[in-house]
């Protein structure tokens, strides 16, 4: 819960109009907040039944505009600033008589929840940052995967084909994914797949950084020798065991193209509302928390370069 109460993001000053006198009041809500039709942000609470909410409506602006992304599936931005004016951006707290379900963005809300007080600012900046967390799903947690031991990410590319190993989901570029070539039964019991990791040839290099996997003279991308689907994985001469793991077979079909890579993003949006000036309330800072939607979530696919 976030506890709102003024002085800094979470304090809320109330000030009665008449003496000066300081009323502290303060409000619970959830850390997330949600969104609906033309761009109305809110959250809610059901004791008291409260609610806190942001209409954009200039300029025009949907979701898709603050998470807007280039041809690669990348933030073209990371904040738009918007004023609130108390004609078009709207920034209400309001009371109700119940708790305010499906209250919002219906164009007919439920009859019986009734608005007991609606206190809206004329005055206000909502400044929304935005920022996209990436993941190969490989198995291999990201931060395990900084190999150089720097604590950059970006510069661990074990295959060279420009993705870095955490979001490169066949690190070695041997068309075998990552996840297939790790220690994924966790006997030790301690969640890491790296520390007892599948080193089929004993070569000291674990399968999945591994080009050669059984060692036999041929890379694992060139033991396709029964389906060329770019999947060394699913072509066994020995029913027992794919080809690429088996030392005794070491024929050679030579790979035309690397299989496209997957990556799994999630954009974060959130919301900062400074400058607030209600009928009885300032709030100078308010940390409304982060957007929770299903469309915050995307992949891309990146073709890699034979």
């Amino acid at each position: 819960m976030r506890k709102l109460l003024s002085l800094f993001s979470f304090l809320i000053l109330m000030t009665a109009c008449d003496d000066g006198d300081i009323i502290t009041v303060e409000l619970d809500f959830d850390d997330t907040f949600t969104t609906c039709g033309e761009l109305v942000f809110y959250k809610i609470k059901e004791d008291p039944a409260e609610s806190l909410s942001l209409q954009i409506t200039s300029p025009s602006t949907t979701l898709e505009d603050l998470i807007e992304v280039d041809a690669d599936g990348l933030l073209l931005s990371t904040e738009e600033v918007f004023t609130i004016n108390g004609t078009s951006n709207l920034f209400n707290y309001r009371t109700y008589n119940q708790t305010p379900t499906d209250f919002f963005c219906n164009d007919v809300p439920p009859s019986d929840i009734v608005i007991t007080n609606d206190d809206e600012s004329d005055t206000g900046t909502a400044l929304f940052t935005m920022s996209l967390i990436e993941d190969d799903n490989d198995g291999i947690d990201a931060e395990l995967e900084d190999l150089n031991g720097n604590g950059d990410l970006t510069d661990d590319d074990t295959d060279g084909d420009g993705l870095p190993n955490y979001i490169d989901e066949d690190d070695d570029g041997d068309n075998v994914l990552t996840r297939l070539e790790i220690d994924d039964d966790n006997l030790d019991g301690d969640d890491n797949p790296l520390t007892n990791p599948l080193d089929t040839d004993t070569d000291g290099t674990p399968d999945y950084l591994d080009i050669d996997d059984d060692g036999d003279g041929v890379n694992t991308i060139d033991e396709e020798n029964d389906t060329q689907d770019e999947n060394p994985s699913n072509d066994f001469t020995d029913p027992t065991i794919a080809d690429y793991l088996n030392p005794l077979v070491s024929n050679t079909v030579a790979a035309t193209a690397y299989r496209d890579h997957n990556i799994e993003q999630t954009f974060e949006v959130a919301l900062i509302i400074t400058g607030l000036q209600l009928s009885n309330i300032t709030i100078d800072e308010f940390d409304f928390g982060t957007l929770e939607d299903s469309r915050l979530t995307n992949e891309r696919t990146v073709e890699i370069p034979f």
